[in-house]
């Protein structure tokens, strides 16, 4: 069933008021991993609570705790449960984003303030942290709410929310909160889901809409090496002691090869083969070299060919060194031998592989390559988080709903696709409620998540509004 021609009408003549609340979001520095942005995420989550409120959506904010977090006991951000019609007659869904953010500083290279949605008429860019990731898909949901409320059109489906604030920072608290709610029954505010619709992905190029059906998991690690009591001068000490920065930064150039294939053993050895089957799924994806060239601002693809970097990114592990921590990085040059350093690394994680799983692999492995080394600085792997992969029935009326959403706005067949990135909160939707999950992505494979100059077009902004009330009312007629 399409939407009303009343609904796609509100969203393009309030197109601009939508764009100036998305700006109003984005000022919000809600940096989870950040402790002296701990109260800005909080406040964030009061707006979101806010605007869900004053469009009639009940909430509750879920206490989450505390943790530890460098060096200090913060609070957690609040997550956001909302409920809105209690019809036994529809059928009901469940909607998940986060309003917190990566880190953005201007002299990471933005060409313009992170935290200033910049709106591009030239190119029609939407330009700001948040924007694509997850702030400008939340704010979808919230021009639907609008529209039906001052159209006074009923929601065509009982809709429940769950959106949180730690996302980028490991979800802590979620699936506990999560879990706790199901748990409740028939007075839990989870009670009667049918389905659950996450927008948090893109697609895969910058043409053709998709729905994903996979994501990787992932397992976060730290090598910690420790030697001397304190930083030393390179000048009186280089080549009389062990130095932790040598050593670390041998043991991290074993994980990983130029190719990207991982060299801890076992972890590839997890994976069974493609059939050819699930080859032809990806020969028949809307994907070039090109693409992702385009995307990564480079001509650095690990292959030509397009189904071995398809299956590079959604259907094999892969393993990430991002960086080191203790490490002089600062302009100048500094001549100190540092006595504490932290090598951070992921494995992005796929089907049967879990965290559970690969973390004995990863400890053997280390522990005997640093053994070799003989050196008299002390070794610690530290597990910091982690999250299962996931795949879904892509035969499931959820997907066809969400199917039919996009032919109906973009006139054109979805891709179908696994996703390299995770978020493992997705699982959790789907183990604790039984029910089919669905990653309806409202972004462009471009957008830049994480990156800088991070945007959302606005055409993707808008039309992915409709794409998203489209897919209640299909949703709702679905048997």
């Amino acid at each position: 069933m399409p939407a009303p021609t009343s609904f796609n009408n509100y969203i393009d003549t309030h197109a601009d008021a939508f764009i100036k609340r998305l700006g109003d979001a984005v000022a919000i520095q809600s940096i989870s991993s950040d402790a002296l942005r701990r109260q800005d995420v909080i406040v964030m989550g009061n707006w979101l609570n806010g605007q869900l409120n004053e469009l009639g959506v009940e909430t509750k904010l879920v206490d989450l705790g505390t943790h530890e977090m460098q060096g200090q006991t913060l609070q957690l951000p609040p997550a956001i449960i909302g409920r809105l019609g209690s019809d036994p007659a529809k059928k009901t869904v469940l909607i998940y984003g986060h309003y917190d953010v990566q880190p953005a500083l201007k002299t990471d290279g933005w060409k313009t303030d992170p935290f200033t949605l910049v709106v591009d008429e030239d190119s029609g860019r939407l330009i700001g942290r948040g924007s694509t990731d997850d702030k400008g898909p939340i704010l979808g949901w919230l021009n639907v709410l609008e529209a039906h409320k001052n159209l006074g059109i009923a929601m065509p489906v009982n809709v429940r929310f769950c959106f949180e604030g730690m996302e980028e920072n490991g979800s802590e608290g979620l699936d506990e909160c999560i879990q706790e709610e199901v748990k409740k029954g028939k007075d839990g505010w989870f009670d009667g889901v049918d389905c659950v619709c996450i927008s948090d992905n893109y697609w895969l190029n910058t043409r053709t809409p998709a729905l994903t059906y996979g994501l990787r998991g992932i397992a976060y690690f730290s090598i910690n090496i420790t030697g001397p009591g304190q930083d030393l001068h390179s000048g009186l000490f280089g080549r009389t002691v062990h130095e932790p920065m040598t050593d670390l930064i041998k043991l991290m150039s074993k994980l990983v090869d130029h190719n990207g294939d991982i060299l801890i053993p076992g972890i590839d050895d997890m994976v069974p083969p493609h059939d050819e089957e699930e080859l032809k799924l990806y020969q028949k994806m809307d994907y070039t070299i090109d693409d992702i060239e385009e995307a990564a601002g480079g001509k650095v693809a690990l292959s030509s060919e397009k189904t071995t970097v398809l299956m590079g990114r959604m259907r094999q592990p892969s393993l990430s060194l991002h960086g080191i921590e203790g490490a002089f990085s600062a302009v100048g040059a500094k001549t100190v031998i540092p006595a504490k350093v932290g090598g951070k690394f992921s494995i992005r994680l796929v089907p049967p592989q879990t965290p559970e799983k690969i973390i004995p692999f990863v400890n053997a492995y280390l522990e005997a390559e640093f053994a070799k080394f003989n050196s008299k600085n002390k070794m610690e792997i530290e597990y910091l988080h982690g999250g299962k992969p996931w795949v879904a029935d892509v035969k499931h009326w959820n997907f066809e709903a969400a199917k039919k959403a996009i032919e109906a706005v973009y006139k054109k067949t979805p891709d179908y696709t696994r996703e390299g990135g995770s978020i493992p909160v997705t699982l959790t939707f789907a183990e604790s409620l039984g029910v089919n999950v669905l990653l309806l992505p409202m972004g462009r494979a471009d957008d830049g998540a994480h990156s800088t100059n991070e945007k959302l077009d606005r055409s993707n902004f808008i039309e992915g509004t409709k794409v998203l009330g489209t897919y209640l009312y299909e949703v709702g007629a679905a048997a």
